[in-house]
């Protein structure tokens, strides 16, 4: 017997719902809904415009109820961002994006109360500046009547869940990424959010990733004209469905989640806190089952999407197949920039900024648009090699193979740079991985799948995949020799 089950599957840019059918041997999708997720800038802070993607989620709803009996949904979405909720119940302010400036510095600040060694050991989070605890240290600082207006802090898969059922709660894998969670007892680390005037208080208890969160409620169950159905804590963080989603049948894997962000690693039984780990700031994030992700947030796709955005501000209506012809036939190994450099992180004009970039370094400065973005594709190839020695080097495994996942995967421009560069065989797909973990999370708590191994065995009969295989290694090897030498300096 069919069943069909509802995710609702946001990115940085975009968010879709998509009805998931799982007729006992593989999973088909049949996507209802797709709208833009566009950050608002007001003033000087940038935002998540909450209300209206809850809106579109209804909306999604609404368009499934009409074609399918759907028994429950799935929410998944970015990490680190939150609402606030005060004591009414009501969301204070929409909440702020996770590019918005006003974490600068916090890293060092924080560090002075909790040194860095001692903060990662305590919780195995990758630093970075966007991380909740930052957002939460910057609140204390310059905007302290926001803490005291709260009641309770929500992220985001769970401020929609909320919204949806009433209830309150912190998915695990969600809850890991803000950098509050010891990493042995898997409970918030309150006595670290003390020593930064972090209330706790704002906290909601962790719960198992697949906890029945509770029902839709009966106003918008009427609103959109659908029964009363469960809404499911998936993996909350869209890394760790995508995760989920890996078609690997071997026990250790590496994994390329490409998106907007590039997530880099491999999933581990435990955590990994050693210095290696902390001189690499590698990230163990909660996963599934409690697994960990054991994985490097590196800049991805963002790199081209926002350069060409860019470019169509400015006139010139460029596709995404039209920038990989371009690149292809700009020079290859003329110059690199690294992906993660702070200066690419915020909104704006990302190919002045690779000028800038390799004009400080002493490179070849790209000056044509085919330039610019086979500096773009050739740095994420090497950078993706960088991290995947790092990650065997702390493992101390080899890997035969690099799943690459999610829409990074229709790049074949990229999945192709990346198996040369590596010198490893990259596997693609499946595309929609974030979505088919949702719904496996789904059916795992339902007891339709039963297992984890079950789950990625029937993802793999559901998506085809396709592989690409090393070539020109000498080439790329010498340009991985100055890629480091030009990052280092």
């Amino acid at each position: 017997m069919k069943k069909q089950v509802l995710a609702i599957d946001f990115g940085a840019s975009s968010g879709r719902a998509i009805i998931g059918t799982f007729d006992g041997e593989k999973i088909s999708l049949e996507e209802v809904h797709r709208y833009s997720n566009d950050p608002v800038k007001v003033g000087n802070t940038v935002y998540w415009d909450a209300l209206r993607l809850f809106h579109e989620i209804k909306q999604g709803i609404i368009k499934a109820g009409q074609k399918a009996k759907i028994e429950s949904i799935g929410i998944d979405t970015w990490g680190v961002d939150f609402g606030l909720i005060d004591k009414y119940g009501d969301l204070i302010e929409n909440p702020v994006h996770y590019r918005d400036t006003r974490t600068a510095g916090l890293i060092e600040e924080c560090a002075k109360t909790i040194p860095n060694e001692e903060f990662y050991k305590r919780t195995g989070i990758q630093f970075m500046e966007l991380n909740t605890v930052y957002q939460l240290a910057s609140l204390r600082k310059y905007r302290p009547y926001m803490l005291e207006r709260a009641d309770k802090l929500l992220f985001m898969p769970d401020l929609f869940g909320y919204f949806l059922t009433g209830n309150m709660t912190t998915e695990y894998s969600i809850a890991t990424t803000s950098q509050m969670v010891d990493i042995n007892t898997k409970k918030w680390a309150t006595d670290l959010l003390e020593r930064l005037d972090i209330p706790a208080s704002l906290l909601c208890d962790i719960k198992p990733t697949g906890t029945v969160l509770g029902k839709v409620k009966a106003d918008i169950c009427e609103e959109c004209g659908i029964d009363a159905v469960d809404v499911i804590s998936v993996c909350g963080h869209d890394t760790q469905s995508a995760i989920t989603a890996v078609p690997s049948q071997e026990k250790d894997f590496a994994f390329l989640s490409c998106g907007t962000w590039s997530l880099f690693g491999t999933e581990l039984s435990e955590p990994i806190i050693t210095d290696k780990s902390i001189a690499m700031n590698v990230t163990n994030e909660g996963g599934y089952d409690n697994s960990t992700g054991f994985l490097k947030n590196i800049i991805g796709l963002w790199l081209i999407q926002e350069s060409r955005r860019h470019w169509n501000r400015h006139g010139n209506d460029y596709s995404y197949a039209d920038l990989e012809k371009l690149a292809l036939e700009a020079e290859p190994f003329r110059s690199f920039i690294d992906p993660d450099a702070p200066e690419f992180v915020p909104h704006g004009n990302i190919p002045e900024r690779v000028r800038e970039y390799c004009r400080k370094t002493n490179q070849p400065i790209p000056e044509t648009t085919g330039q610019v973005m086979r500096c773009i594709y050739e740095s994420l190839a090497l950078k993706y090699r960088l991290t995947l020695d790092a990650l065997q080097d702390c493992t101390g495994k080899t890997y035969p193979a690099i799943h690459i996942i999610g829409g990074g995967t229709k790049d074949g421009l990229l999945c192709r740079m990346t198996a040369c560069s590596t010198g490893i065989k990259v596997v693609a797909g499946p595309i929609e991985a974030t979505v088919l973990g949702n719904i496996a999370v789904q059916l795992l708590s339902t007891g339709d799948i039963k297992d984890i191994a079950e789950a990625r065995k029937i993802i793999a009969a559901s998506e085809g995949t396709k592989e690409y295989l090393p070539e020109d290694t000498e080439n790329w090897n010498k340009a991985y020799s100055c890629f480091k030498n030009i990052i280092n300096n």
